[in-house]
């Protein structure tokens, strides 16, 4: 098994380094507004024991909040959630201690003493993530796997270790035509192996499988568990218990919460009415004119395409190509010929999906959420990929965490990459929240800036 040795001490470091900031902040703001206080043996006991206090909620709340759990394949987004949600918990907890304290500790300006707090807590955490990010892309810390049982949802896992670099995994291949215990064993000693990828649905017996799974507990071999891709069954339940009795469930997802629907739809119809009166209002008008002045042609482009519960709605766009036949059945090519100049252009900011607001307001879609798909193009894919229908257990929205990631579907090997794109949307409907969205619509907002290099 390979040793990873560093991991604990980085993470303790990690948290002192948090501790270290909390601690500046607020002394910082304590000695700075109560200049004329008189200082004594007392009153730095009472500071001390409140820093303590305070370093006893940031743990404790970190331990619900998950911030210094960090796997390596922890994306941003997912990332970012954690911090603001951890960060907001905290700073109620410090407000509420403050109200019902008379120590002048908690009481020393706390708005700007959460601003700067969470500026410095949120720059060092990201130069952190990037930074280890950025040493496992050039080889530094990375972790030995190797894949058996390999298939279609094995192919992919190896498609996203070999483009992301940054995960840090290193693949070792092994040729498991004839495979022998004896010579696993060798194999993981030799290379160091420290994670085993077994398909669900391999090919072994049941005699093999049980000693794989006995040897690598011996070897101190992590075993992880890749389902198959036509296998939703995984993502139909939940594992519960009686007592000690393990049972399986059928899953509820975040948004089949009405109290959670509630918040996800008064945050559309603000959004998208903020969205629609001080900015549409003057940029419809202007890229309508340039269509209309470059092509023939209607300004908007209806297409029908599957809602919520797979419900057909017209999903309403800029009309970004030349008027053609093809446009309900052909997908987006590379240097398609039918998009036009500005077209190009409104497709690289996605500013050809501004009046989808318009189907947010009529409750069609949502601002974040599974983007939809031609009809035909859903048809294609649903009797291929098994969890393709979960999708549309969710509004479709004008962003999703796909499209921010990168996973469009239609560039490279159209099969795996559609398969990468379910499965971000699949990973939506399974853990929505609100911070998710919110960092979700930042990352779409940074890439109309920037432009989606991605983008057809």
């Amino acid at each position: 098994m390979q040793r990873i040795r560093y991991s604990r001490y980085l993470k303790s470091i990690i948290i002192l380094l948090d501790l270290v900031v909390i601690a500046s902040i607020f002394m910082f703001f304590f000695i700075s507004r109560n200049k004329e206080l008189k200082y004594s043996p007392e009153t730095w006991y009472q500071n001390i024991f409140s820093l303590l206090l305070l370093f006893l909620f940031w743990m404790l709340l970190s331990g619900r909040t998950k911030i210094y759990n960090i796997p390596r394949n922890l994306t941003y987004t997912l990332f970012l959630e954690r911090l603001l949600i951890h960060f907001l918990l905290f700073t109620i907890g410090v407000l509420l201690i403050g109200k019902v304290s008379y120590n002048a500790f908690f009481n020393s300006d706390t708005y700007w003493l959460s601003f700067y707090l969470f500026f410095f807590i949120f720059l060092i955490k990201s130069i952190i993530y990037f930074g280890i990010k950025s040493f496992r892309s050039l080889g530094v810390n990375y972790r030995n796997v190797m894949f058996l049982g390999e298939n279609s949802s094995t192919e992919i896992l190896r498609n996203i270790f070999t483009e992301r670099k940054d995960y840090g995994y290193r693949i070792f291949d092994y040729n498991e035509a004839n495979i022998s215990i004896e010579d696993l064993v060798g194999f993981w000693k030799e290379n160091g192996i420290h994670t085993l990828f077994l398909s669900a649905e391999n090919s072994f017996g049941e005699n093999t499988e049980s000693e794989i799974f006995r040897l690598a507990e011996a070897n101190k071999v992590h075993i992880s568990l890749i389902p198959s891709i036509t296998q939703s069954d995984f993502f139909l339940y939940d594992l519960a218990y009686i007592q000690t009795q393990p049972v399986l469930n059928q899953a509820r997802y975040p948004l089949d919460y009405y109290a959670n629907f509630l918040v996800k739809r008064t945050t559309d119809i603000v959004f998208s009415v903020f969205v629609l009166v001080f900015i549409c209002s003057w940029l419809f008008p202007i890229i309508a004119i340039l269509i209309k002045a470059t092509t023939k042609g209607p300004v908007f482009f209806l297409q029908k395409r599957y809602g919520f519960h797979e419900e057909i709605f017209t999903c309403i766009k800029f009309r970004t190509m030349v008027v053609n036949e093809e446009s309900s059945t052909k997908t987006t090519e590379e240097n398609d010929s039918r998009i036009t100049k500005i077209g190009k252009f409104l497709r690289k900011t996605s500013l050809d999906e501004m009046p989808q607001f318009i189907n947010v307001l009529r409750g069609e879609m949502s601002v974040v959420g599974p983007r939809p798909h031609m009809l035909a193009v859903d048809n294609y894919y649903k009797p291929k990929i098994g969890r393709y229908s979960l999708r549309s257990m969710v509004n479709p929205g004008i962003t999703g965490l796909a499209q921010v990631n990168g996973l469009r579907g239609d560039f490279g090997n159209a099969e795996v990459e559609m398969n990468k794109r379910v499965l971000a949307d699949s990973f939506y409907v399974r853990n929505w929240s609100f911070v998710l969205d919110l960092v979700i619509i930042l990352k779409t907002v940074l890439l109309v800036i920037g432009g989606d290099k991605n983008a057809k």
